[in-house]
C-alpha cells in the first residue's frame, strides 16, 4: 500500500488525487478528534469521575496487583474468571473511584501535604519498617516496585492517599455507636427465660406401616438434596481472651464482696424502695416548727395543705435511694430502720423534712455466694484486659513474620486448640453442637468464607478477646448414593409421618396452655414429666439446640409453643422473663460498642463517598472494564 502512495505521488495528476484524499482525512480528524485515536492505546479511559477519570492502565496495574496479593494469599494460582465471580473487579473500580472523588474534594479543600510529612508518615509505617523497628530503604523500594511504581512516584501516591485518609477521618471523628443500640444488643445477648416444657416422644402417636423399595427410592429421588453430606473443615484456633488468661482464683473474697454490694441491685434483683412523702421549708426554724407538730399528731398531707403545696411535690411514692438529687436527704431517708420521720437537712433549696410512710425490702435472685463465682471471674478478666492487649500485639508479630499459628502460640507460651471437622453450623460429623467452639457462629461463619492457607483476620469475642484461627483442610459435600442412606431415607420417612402427627397433638397442646391450663396437669393427662430450664439465653447450651432456643424468644412471657426436639417434638411454657439492667460502663457493653464502631464508621463514610460522586457524577465505560479483566475473551 506504501509502496502504490508512493508511485502514484510521482506526477502531477497523482498528487492532486493524493492531496484530496489527505484533506478528506484532515477534516474527518477535525470533526471526530484525533485524541481518541492515540490515547485510546494506553490511557483510554476507564470511568469518569466529575473532572477526574479512571483510566484503563491504573485500573489493569490495581487489579493486577490486588489479584498477586490475593494468589500469594492462598498459595495458588486465581483465574480472571474468579476473581470475576467474587466480585474483584467491581471492588477494584469502585474503590479507585473512591480515590478519584475524594482527591478532587482534598483539591476542593486546598488539602496539601509536604515531601516532609510524607517521608515522616512513611517511616513510621511499620510494613517499611525493618527488623530492627527503623525505616529500611530496600524494603520501601521492594514494596514499591511491586506496586509498580518509582520511588519517587510511589511517594507522590502515598502523599494522596495521606490526604483521602485526612478527609475520612474527619468525616468519622468522634462517631460513637448510640447507647439506645448498645443496649438493644445488650438486651438480646442478655435476656434470660425460665422455661417449662414437655417432650412428646414418638410413641405418643402410631408408628408408619414399613415403607416399600419403591416408596423409600421415591422419597428419596424427591428429596435428593436432604441426604448430601455437608462440607467440614477442619479448624486450628487460638483464643486469647480476658475470660481465658484471667485466675479467678487469685481475686480475693473481699474484692468480690465490694463488687456485688456495688452491682447487686443492678443485677441481682430489686432494690429496696420507700413510699416517701417530703417539704422543703425556707428556713431552718420552720423545718423545726414543723417536725415539732408532725411528731405531736398533725398529718403530713395536712401540714401541706396548709403551707398551699401541690399534692404531686410532697408525695414522692415509691422511690429508690438513688432517686434521690442530694445525697444527704436520700442518706437520711434510708437510714430509718423503720416508717418515721427524718430530722430537718440542710440543703441549698432549704430544710428538708421527710416522712416515710412504708418499706419494700430489696430482693435478690443470688445471694454473694451464688455471684461469688461469676464476680471473680469478671474481676480477673478486668485484671488482664492489658495482658491480652500485649499478647494480641505479641501474637500479631509472629504471624507477620510467616509463623503459623501453632508456632506463633508457642512462642507466646499458649496452646491451639483443633478441630477436626466442623460443619457451617458449628456441628461435628454427629450433627452436635461443638462445645465451648471460641467466638461461636462468629468463627464458623469468618472459618466458612476463608480456605486453606489463608492469613485470617482475627474474630473478637463478648468479652473483648480474639481468635485466631487457621483452615487446616477442606471435606468438600458430595451427593450420597441411594445405597449408602437407605436407612436414613426409612428412618426420615418414618420421622416425617411422627413429626405430623406430633404437631397436630402439640398445637392442641399450646393451645390449651394459652387458655390457662397448667402445664403440671397436661404433663399428668398425657404420661410425660414436666422439666425446667433455667436462665436460658440466646446463646448455645448443650441441653438444646439452637433452633430450640431461637423458638422458646419467639413468644411472649406466659405463652407457650412448640419445636421439633430430637425425634420427638418439645412444647414449652415461658414461664418468665428478665434481663439484667444495662451498664454502659461494662466490659461487655465497651465490648459491643467497638464490634459495632466499625460498621458504623463504614455506613457513614459509604453515604459521604455516595453523596461526593453523586454531586460529581460517575460514568463508567463497561466494555473498557470488560476489555481489563479479559471478560470479553471468556464469552
Amino acid at each position: 500500500m506504501l509502496e502504490g502512495l508512493r508511485v502514484a505521488s510521482q506526477n502531477w495528476i497523482g498528487r492532486a488525487i493524493m492531496a484530496l484524499v489527505m484533506g478528506v482525512i484532515v477534516v474527518s480528524f477535525a470533526i471526530w478528534g484525533v485524541g481518541d485515536v492515540f490515547r485510546g492505546m494506553t490511557t483510554q479511559r476507564l470511568a469518569r469521575v466529575g473532572s477526574g477519570e479512571v483510566s484503563v492502565e491504573a485500573y489493569r496495574n490495581a487489579y493486577q496487583n490486588e489479584l498477586r496479593r490475593i494468589q500469594q494469599r492462598m498459595r495458588r494460582a486465581i483465574t480472571n474468571q474468579e476473581a470475576r465471580q467474587s466480585g474483584l473487579d467491581l471492588q477494584i473500580l469502585e474503590r479507585l473511584i473512591t480515590e478519584v472523588a475524594l482527591d478532587q474534594k482534598a483539591r476542593q479543600l486546598q488539602l496539601a501535604v509536604s515531601d516532609e510529612t510524607a517521608q515522616r508518615l512513611l517511616a513510621s509505617e511499620k510494613v517499611f519498617q525493618g527488623p530492627d523497628g527503623k525505616f529500611d530503604a530496600m524494603r520501601f523500594k521492594q514494596i514499591a516496585n511491586d506496586a509498580g511504581f518509582s520511588e519517587r512516584g510511589f511517594l507522590a501516591d502515598q502523599k494522596n492517599a495521606y490526604l483521602r485518609k485526612m478527609i475520612t477521618d474527619i468525616v468519622i471523628a468522634g462517631v460513637e455507636p448510640p447507647k439506645p443500640m448498645i443496649e438493644a444488643i445488650h438486651r438480646f445477648r442478655n435476656e434470660s427465660r425460665t422455661i417449662d416444657y414437655v417432650i412428646l416422644p414418638p410413641s405418643l402417636v402410631a408408628a408408619m406401616a414399613t415403607p416399600s423399595d419403591e416408596e423409600l427410592k421415591k422419597y428419596f429421588d424427591e428429596r435428593e438434596q436432604s441426604f448430601r453430606a455437608k462440607e467440614y473443615r477442619k479448624l486450628t484456633t487460638l483464643v486469647v481472651s480476658p475470660s481465658v488468661i484471667g485466675k479467678p482464683e487469685s481475686v480475693s473474697a473481699e474484692d468480690a464482696r465490694k463488687l456485688y454490694d456495688e452491682v447487686k441491685s443492678k443485677r441481682y434483683g430489686t432494690p429496696e424502695k420507700r413510699d416517701v412523702r417530703q417539704i422543703v421549708f425556707k428556713t431552718d426554724k420552720e423545718a423545726e416548727e414543723a417536725i415539732a407538730k408532725l411528731k405531736a399528731g398533725a398529718d403530713f398531707n395536712a401540714l401541706a395543705a396548709e403551707l398551699k403545696l401541690n399534692p404531686k411535690d410532697v408525695n414522692l411514692g415509691l422511690v429508690e435511694l438513688r432517686d434521690f438529687g442530694d445525697p444527704k436527704v436520700g442518706a437520711a431517708v434510708f437510714a430509718l430502720p423503720q416508717p418515721g420521720l427524718t430530722e430537718p437537712i440542710h440543703t441549698a433549696f432549704g430544710a428538708v423534712v421527710s416522712e416515710v410512710k412504708s418499706i419494700t425490702p430489696a430482693i435478690y435472685s443470688k445471694t454473694f455466694e451464688q455471684a461469688e463465682p461469676e464476680l471473680r471471674a469478671e474481676i480477673a478478666a478486668q485484671r488482664v484486659t492489658p495482658e491480652v492487649r500485649k499478647l494480641h500485639e505479641a501474637i500479631e508479630d509472629q504471624r507477620a513474620s510467616g509463623k503459623t499459628l501453632a508456632e506463633a502460640a508457642k512462642t507466646a507460651g499458649l496452646e491451639t486448640n483443633v478441630y477436626e471437622a466442623v460443619d457451617d453450623a458449628g456441628n461435628d460429623r454427629s450433627g452436635k453442637p461443638i462445645a465451648n467452639l471460641p467466638a461461636g457462629p462468629d468463627l464458623v461463619k469468618a472459618a466458612f468464607a476463608s480456605d486453606v492457607g489463608v492469613d485470617n483476620d482475627t474474630v473478637a469475642t463478648r468479652d473483648g478477646g480474639y481468635v485466631w484461627f487457621e483452615v487446616n483442610g477442606v471435606e468438600p459435600a458430595r451427593q450420597k448414593t441411594f445405597d449408602e442412606v437407605k436407612d436414613a431415607v426409612a428412618e426420615a420417612m418414618r420421622n416425617e409421618a411422627a413429626q405430623k402427627a406430633l404437631a397436630a397433638k402439640a398445637a392442641e397442646i399450646v393451645a390449651k396452655l394459652n387458655a390457662g391450663q397448667p402445664i403440671e396437669d397436661v404433663a399428668k393427662e398425657l404420661g410425660v414429666q414436666t422439666q425446667r430450664a433455667n436462665e436460658v439465653k440466646r446463646e448455645a447450651r448443650p441441653d438444646f439446640t439452637p433452633n430450640v432456643i431461637v423458638q422458646f424468644f419467639e413468644v411472649a412471657p406466659r405463652n407457650a409453643g412448640s419445636v421439633v426436639f430430637d425425634n420427638g417434638r418439645l412444647v414449652y411454657f415461658v414461664r418468665d422473663a428478665t434481663t439484667p439492667v444495662f451498664d454502659p460502663n461494662s466490659i461487655e457493653s465497651k465490648t459491643i460498642a467497638q464490634q459495632l464502631k466499625p460498621a458504623f464508621h463504614n455506613d457513614l463514610l459509604e453515604q459521604y463517598v455516595g453523596g461526593l460522586e453523586k454531586a460529581l457524577g460517575v460514568d463508567i465505560n463497561q466494555r473498557a472494564l470488560e476489555a481489563a479483566t479479559g471478560a470479553e475473551r471468556d464469552r
